[in-house]
């Protein structure tokens, strides 16, 4: 079993590296690879796309590299591989991105990335810091998870998903701020699970272990 990071020089993954490879090792998950060759993500038999930065150079940096791009589209709609996004990873996941100009994502969950706009103006943007999480729906890879778990954000910029079932968990600030979402194969976090402490590792437990 193997799970690959994406490695498309959008971010740091060193601290998502170790954190994979702890839990990796506590649930007998195999190997953990942070890699950018097609040829590797092709034979993954699971996938995390970290992404740190704005949607457009995110995208930009992935899908330049047509290979891979290629290859992370295969294995996801083809192979049916658990696929996780992280941050702007999950962004990505979206129809189509608002941050700076209207940009295609990889349309696999419908929706738009909107600037976030809170209620509240004294509420800063970014959204950064602890916020406690509401699940909407339940989902394997939120096991053990509960309304009130802290999680850690980083962003100015959030999903809208057009089918409320694609709702996994949201957090309040100024408004509702979209933390997860997913459908068949496909899950994503807005916040930063490496950086979550005991509900980030659960929930990376819980994707090492998950069979969709």
């Amino acid at each position: 079993m193997t799970t690959v990071l994406i490695d498309y020089d959008s971010g740091n993954l060193h601290s998502a590296q170790k954190a994979f490879e702890r839990m990796a090792r506590e649930t007998g998950a195999g190997d953990v690879i942070v890699s950018g060759d097609a040829e590797v993500v092709a034979r993954a038999d699971r996938i995390v796309l970290p992404g740190d930065g704005a949607f457009p150079h995110c995208r930009d940096q992935l899908f330049s590299r047509t290979a891979l791009a290629e290859a992370i589209v295969d294995a996801v709609e083809n192979r049916a591989v658990p696929f996780l996004g992280i941050c702007v990873g999950m962004q990505l996941l979206a129809t189509t991105g608002h941050e700076y100009e209207a940009t295609p994502g990889f349309g696999w969950i419908a929706g738009d990335v909107t600037r976030i706009r809170p209620a509240d103006p004294a509420l800063k943007i970014p959204h950064m810091g602890w916020n406690d999480l509401v699940m909407d729906s339940a989902h394997p890879v939120l096991d053990g998870l509960a309304t009130g778990e802290h999680a850690y954000f980083v962003h100015s910029y959030a999903m809208s998903v057009h089918d409320p079932a694609h709702l996994l968990a949201h957090v309040d600030y100024g408004g509702d701020v979209t933390a997860v979402v997913g459908r068949d194969n496909i899950i994503g976090a807005q916040f930063h699970p490496e950086k979550s402490q005991a509900a980030g590792l659960r929930m990376i437990a819980n994707f090492l272990r998950w069979m969709p």
